[in-house]
């Protein structure tokens, strides 16, 4: 069940032959808190909406896996909003988990999944300050826009950190809000090399896209014999 009164929209967007359903807050005034869970959380009323909506990031990241090599692989995708890249993944039939903080997005990921006859999403609401869940590791792990803060730096290297395979990849878009530079800094302390990069084709955003796509890889040396 959603949340109501909200008043929401229905769109469908296309990646490539794959088309995927959405249901979204119509925009980024709606609120809906009767039982203060969100404002428990820490979660402020102007905040609040902002997991409801499509950002140009969560295009980039959801287009840019969309022909990403993710058979045989366990995903994350962390910070998920309304989940564009985890449907297009499970839409793949990949094994996607997904995780977010706000207290809503469990069920607006539920409708969608349904909206697109898809498997259930595996799914946990996670404080990353916490980290006391039983997420396990994984191969890929992938967000965007989730550096809003400084204190999000180092909270995010290490989520990441504890919930990466010894071979990891994690690819991050930043809309570009400043803290690339301190995170790349954090994840190469964790044992990962960084690379970034634009974008190439984003002529299915509105406005062009001035952020970068982050990618960090981590793989385990085997010792010759």
């Amino acid at each position: 069940m959603l949340p109501s009164p909200l008043r929401v929209r229905y769109q469908t967007i296309e990646f490539g032959s794959t088309d995927i359903h959405v249901c979204t807050l119509r925009d980024n005034q709606q609120f809906s808190d009767p039982d203060g869970a969100a404002e428990a959380l820490g979660i402020s009323d102007a905040s609040w909406p902002l997991f409801g909506i499509v950002w140009p990031s969560g295009m980039v990241l959801a287009n840019h896996m969309m022909t990403y090599q993710t058979k045989g692989k366990r995903i994350l995708e962390i910070g998920c909003g309304i989940g564009i890249s985890s449907l297009l993944l499970n839409e793949r039939l990949d094994d996607i988990t997904a995780t977010d903080y706000h207290p809503e997005v469990e069920g607006f990921l539920n409708r969608n999944t349904s909206l697109n006859n898809g498997k259930p999403i595996a799914f946990q609401r996670i404080d990353w300050a916490a980290d006391n869940n039983s997420l396990g590791r994984f191969d890929i792990i992938i967000g965007s826009d989730l550096l809003y803060e400084d204190q999000h730096v180092k909270l995010l290297a290490d989520f990441i950190r504890n919930h990466a395979n010894e071979n990891c990849t994690v690819v991050i878009v930043d809309p570009g809000r400043g803290r690339k530079a301190k995170f790349s800094k954090q994840m190469t302390a964790h044992g990962f090399a960084s690379n970034q990069s634009k974008p190439v084709h984003t002529d299915y955003l509105q406005q062009p896209f001035k952020g970068y796509i982050l990618e960090y890889t981590r793989a385990q040396v085997i010792a010759a014999q």
